[in-house]
């Protein structure tokens, strides 16, 4: 028993888990518990933000009317769990979908006995709100889909030109027949780049992309892409280089910064218009002999990007335009250039077009890794 005017006497007292430092009101997820005699003595700010309860109303209140749960089925949940009586090895109930006032919550409850086998001490609740896992939900279903729509016409295109080719072989010209596996190639190459926007992603969003610094001309790799553009019959007097010398010395990973590059100016040469500019330069700094890192900056003179889109640019599946794309590219982008300690940002361009810049810091791999 405790002793009197300790925190385990007082029926409204607000214990920490999670150690000292840790208030209940500070957790993400809903935290409700009750004690030995079912009494709510802490209810925090999510769990009050889940319920749309005021803490106050439900302190020191037994649990079944302060949280009145109902499985799918409509029954009454605490009358059906028992957590007080029963077997006294039972240690709590795994996360389940419960309804509360008719709305669908997550809810997991840990019994907690002072003896192995005595009786409840504690009940400790954790809830959830159903809107997050809903969101990623639609989100792994919307990628399901738009990964089997574009493989589709890829894989249709190479599966109907191969058999053609093999069971025609002879009635074409090699003229013909280059024509056709240059576009089996080609649409070989889509399902290449598209599975590795997939485990791009995937990596991303477990936090396991790899960055393999090394030293990186910025000024070269931009050469590089515009070239690679001009070849393919674009002018080359739609692109504007801007090169702000001296460049600091840049640590990252070639590879992806690539991909940063290739990204950004395929959707100003595909969705821009007029002249696209690209700008390198070392990042501003407080110091005037100093510099913090390199900046890029791609910008068009299309129509631009809508205010209201601005928000959800590096968000996945956007898309500026109906004009083909998976819409996962720049939210890609944003997870490599994080990667590397740096920042993207989208906005105006001068010309009302769309405008990207992206900052890498300065760093070497010993203190850069």
């Amino acid at each position: 028993m405790a002793a009197e005017g300790s925190e385990e006497s007082r029926p409204h007292a607000r214990p920490r888990p999670g150690g000292p430092g840790v208030h209940p009101d500070e957790l993400p997820d809903g935290l409700v518990i009750a004690d030995a005699t079912g009494h709510v003595v802490c209810f925090n700010t999510a769990a009050a933000r889940i319920c749309h309860t005021d803490p106050a109303d439900v302190l020191g209140k037994p649990l079944e009317s302060a949280l009145p749960l109902e499985d799918l089925k409509g029954r009454r949940w605490w009358p059906l769990t028992d957590p007080y009586g029963g077997l006294a090895t039972r240690t709590g109930q795994p996360e389940r979908h419960l309804l509360l006032h008719g709305r669908e919550v997550l809810v997991s409850v840990r019994y907690v006995r002072v003896r192995r086998t005595g009786p409840v001490d504690r009940l400790v609740v954790s809830l959830r709100g159903t809107e997050a896992r809903r969101r990623t939900e639609r989100s792994h279903a919307e990628l399901i889909a738009t990964v089997a729509h574009e493989l589709r016409s890829p894989l249709t295109s190479v599966k109907g030109f191969t058999a053609t080719l093999l069971a025609k072989w002879e009635r074409f010209t090699d003229d013909q027949k280059r024509l056709m596996l240059e576009t089996v190639d080609a649409d070989a190459n889509r399902v290449t780049r598209l599975i590795t926007e997939l485990l791009d992603i995937s990596r991303i969003d477990s936090g396991r992309l790899e960055v393999r610094r090394q030293p990186v001309d910025m000024a070269a790799a931009v050469r590089r892409h515009i070239e690679a553009h001009t070849a393919a019959g674009q002018p080359p007097g739609r692109f504007l280089t801007r090169i702000v010398e001296p460049l600091p010395e840049l640590w990252a990973d070639p590879d992806k910064i690539d991909q940063v590059l290739g990204n950004l100016l395929e959707n100003a040469v595909r969705h821009g218009e007029g002249t696209v500019t690209i700008e390198v330069a070392p990042s501003p700094s407080p110091h005037p002999r100093e510099c913090t890192g390199t900046t890029v900056t791609v910008s068009d003179e299309g129509p631009g990007i809508p205010e209201e889109s601005m928000s959800r640019v590096f968000t996945r599946f956007w898309r500026g335009s109906k004009r083909g794309g998976t819409g996962l590219g720049l939210y890609i982008v944003k997870g490599i250039v994080e990667a590397h300690s740096g920042g993207i940002t989208v906005s105006r361009a001068e010309g009302g077009g769309a405008q990207f810049r992206f900052t890498l810091p300065v760093g070497a791999p010993a203190f850069m890794a």
